[in-house]
């Protein structure tokens, strides 16, 4: 926002890419990327992309799922946005989060997650709270383990469900 005031609208982690502008045939974009847990990732320049795109078939093909799952996933954040409780949306992330990080604890601030949810922190806390009031989560000084999966799916919403079938379908499990 021109505010400064940002939220969540998707997900990226190692199964897609920083630079979907460039797949559908421009440079640029009017959006900000924020790296939300430590991590590794590779990087390669827009030419070089550009050029190993325009050679390929394949990639060309898998990156146009890439951007339908993506797109499906925005989507889905915005209805979710709207229809669910806070409670549900920090689920559905959290979910998110872990199928990117592929460990159960990573770091993650309070200011960090209320930003991505669009709420002031006192609700990420009251969320949080109960998250880890009913034994789902552990939430320490911006240190969050993962300690019952099926639960969180269990209290999410059916959008975290949605995102991740249509990711599975168009780019494999």
């Amino acid at each position: 926002m021109a505010n400064g005031q940002a939220a969540e609208v998707g997900t990226i982690g190692n199964e897609g890419v920083v630079g979907v502008p460039l797949v559908l045939g421009d440079d640029r974009a009017p959006t900000t990327v924020y790296i939300q847990v430590p991590g590794g990732g590779l990087r390669m320049t827009a030419a070089l992309f550009k050029r190993e795109l325009a050679q390929s078939p394949s990639m060309q093909a898998v990156m146009l799922r890439y951007v339908h799952a993506l797109f499906n996933q925005v989507a889905q954040s915005a209805a979710c946005n709207h229809f669910h409780t806070l409670e549900q949306r920090c689920c559905r992330w959290l979910l998110m989060t872990h199928d990117r990080m592929h460990t159960d604890e990573f770091l993650l601030t309070q200011e960090f997650l209320a930003m991505m949810l669009g709420v002031q922190r006192t609700g990420v806390s009251r969320a949080a709270g109960a998250l880890q009031a009913e034994g789902l989560i552990t939430y320490t000084r911006g240190n969050v383990v993962i300690l019952d999966r099926r639960g969180l799916k269990q209290r999410s919403c059916e959008c975290y469900g949605v995102a991740k079938k249509e990711f599975d379908r168009l780019l494999g499990a």
